[in-house]
């Protein structure tokens, strides 16, 4: 009996199958990339804006950012990234990154070459599909955060990003009861939202005053999904998950 995927393959695979259906053969083709694992802290670059990568990067556990750093020296999250994403994919068509990739936790991360992807590509019609979806569906989610930061108040944008992680969690079967670790600061979530420290504080206190959420530490319990779905104004269509559309 063929031997399963290691748990590294399981995260991409698992990732994948949450927005495209992959047979058993496509499942075993992406077992056999070769990755090379690393380990990362909070707080450091995967990869670098201005970097000609030659691979791409997997996140194997922990949260990573895509983000730019203007003149100013502030920072503009554009996005938060899960086990399972390959944040950088677009580095196989571009030969530049125009942003940096940072991690928020300490975590793992896994390198595929961009021949070994080029190849598998090639030759897997079906995985390729799969990818170029999962590039659609991350452009559908800057979206989605364009219109929140643009439009939306500071209450629409927290309650939204909350559910949002909730939904993404929950279709790679990482969280449970509503419950689930939000590893960022106020200032992290700031960051992403366009909200000084301050205002990310009070409008999560609202959250709570409401009982829509709590957090003990780093641990999130959404207590009424139909009312911060609500109040985040949010439609879990433009995820495009399997399951949801």
């Amino acid at each position: 009996m063929a031997a399963g995927p290691s748990p590294e393959h399981a995260r991409l695979i698992c990732k994948l199958e949450t927005i495209a259906q992959l047979s058993a053969s496509d499942r075993q083709a992406l077992a056999a990339l070769p990755l090379r694992i690393k380990t990362f802290d909070e707080n450091t670059d995967l990869v670098r804006e201005g970097q000609r990568p030659s691979d791409c990067c997997l996140i194997l556990d922990g949260l990573a950012c895509r983000y730019k750093v203007l003149g100013a020296g502030q920072r503009q999250i554009m996005s938060f990234h899960l086990p399972g994403d390959i944040p950088d994919f677009m580095g196989l068509h571009l030969a530049v990154m125009d942003h940096s990739l940072g991690a928020l936790t300490p975590g793992r991360s896994a390198y595929i070459s961009h021949a070994a992807l080029r190849e598998l590509l090639a030759e897997r019609p079906a995985i390729a599909e799969a990818f170029w979806r999962d590039v659609l569906i991350d452009a559908a989610i800057f979206r989605e955060w364009l219109a929140g930061v643009g439009r939306r108040a500071a209450r629409q944008r927290i309650a939204h990003l909350i559910c949002e992680l909730s939904v993404r969690l929950r279709a790679l079967n990482l969280i449970e009861d509503h419950r689930f670790h939000l590893p960022v600061t106020h200032a992290e979530l700031g960051d992403a939202l366009g909200l000084s420290t301050v205002h990310v504080n009070r409008v999560l206190q609202d959250l709570r005053r409401d009982n829509l959420i709590t957090l003990r530490g780093r641990t999130l319990t959404i207590l009424d999904w139909t009312r911060l779905r609500d109040a985040g104004d949010f439609d879990a269509a433009y995820l495009h998950l399997r399951g949801h559309q």
